[in-house]
């Protein structure tokens, strides 16, 4: 809550390459494998993409083809089995990525009274666990469509871009956050609509586009570079409230997509 004016204040928090290293969707790969849920080829697909996404990133039209791709894979997904892999490895393949900066602000938000709300573009079944392992106060995802238990292919919302900065301002409206005093925090040019809609938007790890229009616009720039796990490490609050923020693209298969950008071009 901001003391000067009695209204709630939120931080939202994008989280791949923002809160966490890599991306949450393809880190889950290898349990998912195990699982059944995928084949060794996807496996491998999934480790070529998030190296090519540490690296460069992926542009707008490669995500959208991924989410396609995505989709189409997870057709038939048992969703009861997709949560219960999430639970049982979360800690393994999560904790040792995230990001030790991100933590500390995360920290200093709700030392602050603020909520803390991660918003993503992976599926809302991987994006909340994360969510409540981070203490975050709740998030916002791509939410697939179910019938029977089993995911139909099937987009109900799909967290990204501009929907973002839609799902925040609902949320705002729900929850009564004045958005002129919220924060948010992103790499991703895509996200440039979550980091309008807040009055204190922050780039952090920005990709060229995002580092360019965060100058333009005066926004704040952080670079975070050391993963730690939670385990090893709880945050203590600084005692100074951050005036920074930026909201993320999440880019929950940002990752993947860059692959088939990169077998497009090979086969032109």
């Amino acid at each position: 809550m901001d003391p000067s004016t009695g209204a709630r204040v939120a931080a939202f928090f994008d989280l791949d390459k923002t809160v966490i290293a890599k991306s949450s969707l393809l880190a889950f790969s290898r349990p998912f494998f195990q699982g059944g849920l995928i084949n060794r080829r996807a496996v491998l697909k999934s480790a070529y993409a998030q190296f090519v996404f540490m690296q460069s990133g992926a542009d707008a039209d490669q995500i959208e083809r991924m989410r396609q791709h995505i989709t189409a894979l997870c057709a038939g997904w048992d969703v009861g089995q997709v949560r219960a892999i999430v639970e049982e490895t979360l800690h393994d393949i999560v904790d040792p990525l995230v990001y030790k900066e991100a933590t500390q602000l995360i920290a200093d938000h709700r030392a602050a009274g603020h909520d803390v709300v991660v918003v993503s573009a992976s599926g809302q079944e991987i994006v909340a666990p994360i969510a409540d392992m981070l203490g975050a106060t709740q998030s916002l995802a791509t939410r697939m469509v179910v019938a029977d238990g089993r995911y139909t292919g099937e987009v109900d919302f799909y967290c990204y871009a501009e929907n973002k900065a839609v799902a925040i301002k609902q949320l705002a409206a729900a929850n009564g956050y004045d958005l002129a005093d919220c924060h948010a925090y992103s790499d991703s040019a895509t996200d440039e609509p979550m980091l309008a809609v807040v009055g204190h938007p922050t780039a952090v790890n920005p990709d060229r586009a995002l580092r360019k229009a965060a100058a333009q616009q005066g926004w704040p720039v952080l670079t975070f570079s050391d993963p730690v796990s939670l385990r090893a490490r709880i945050p203590t609050p600084s005692g100074t409230a951050v005036a920074v923020t930026a909201v993320s693209l999440g880019a929950v298969a940002a990752a993947g997509v860059a692959w088939y950008g990169i077998r497009r071009r090979r086969r032109a």
